[in-house]
């Protein structure tokens, strides 16, 4: 293999065997590494369905299975390997779709990024690494990328986000009770995500409004002025 074509090979590292037999299974199917590696996990998914303990037939699938594992407790879920990876892979197929919306241009890295962040609330790490496979990017360079901009999130976070403010005119308005009920009624602490990822509680310094105080802000929705009471019912309206 020459060393020029090792740069193919960004986000995931193979050896040059592997390589070489890639290279054989493009050339006689046509198909790119991507989809090669995706209808390799949709193989493994058939063995374990059959309750067939088949491992992996190279290091790539065999990363991917484990982060699709790993995927699957990060959101909390217990289930068969078969049924977390086909999950994993639907994923990859939605990243496929975005990349090839900006024709894999590595200048839209972060507008790539956003979308994926927008449909799943945060960045997993397989589809960090399936970014960096498309776009050949460095997987470094993208994890510090999704680390510097507070916009990316690397841990799961729930479908609806509630904040709490607990700065000063809110702290002495009664926020902390606010923060206390939201707690209770999730089942959570600040910093948490509810089991079903419908929910993640945060407690803040500051949201810009501290006349409305206490504030709690759901998504976008300002609920100011709020009374204790009556979190319980404004977290249920949200579905």
């Amino acid at each position: 293999m020459k060393e020029k074509d090792k740069s193919k090979y960004v986000g995931l590292r193979i050896t040059d065997k592997q390589a070489s037999i890639l290279s054989n299974i493009q050339k006689n199917t046509k198909l790119g590494k991507t989809e090669i590696i995706l209808k390799g996990l949709d193989f493994l998914c058939e063995f374990y369905s059959l309750e067939l303990d088949k491992e992996p037939l190279s290091e790539e699938l065999r990363i991917f299975k484990d982060e699709a594992l790993n995927y699957a407790v990060e959101l909390k879920r217990s289930r068969k390997r078969e049924e977390a990876i086909r999950e994993m892979v639907k994923d990859l197929r939605d990243i496929d779709i975005i990349v090839d919306k900006y024709q894999g241009e590595k200048s839209a890295l972060i507008q790539i990024l956003l979308e994926i962040q927008t449909k799943n609330h945060w960045l997993p790490k397989h589809s960090l690494m399936w970014v960096s496979e498309r776009l050949g990017v460095p997987m470094t360079q993208i994890l510090h990328i999704a680390s510097f901009y507070k916009a990316f999130n690397l841990k799961p976070r729930g479908k609806h986000i509630v904040r709490v403010c607990l700065g000063t005119a809110c702290h002495v308005r009664g926020g902390p009770r606010v923060l206390e009920s939201a707690e209770r009624a999730l089942g959570i602490k600040a910093g948490e995500t509810t089991n079903d990822m419908k929910f993640t509680l945060e407690s803040v310094n500051c949201l810009g409004c501290c006349a409305l105080g206490p504030v709690m802000v759901i998504d976008d929705d300002y609920h100011g002025r709020i009374a204790a009471p009556k979190v319980e019912k404004i977290l249920s309206s949200y579905t």
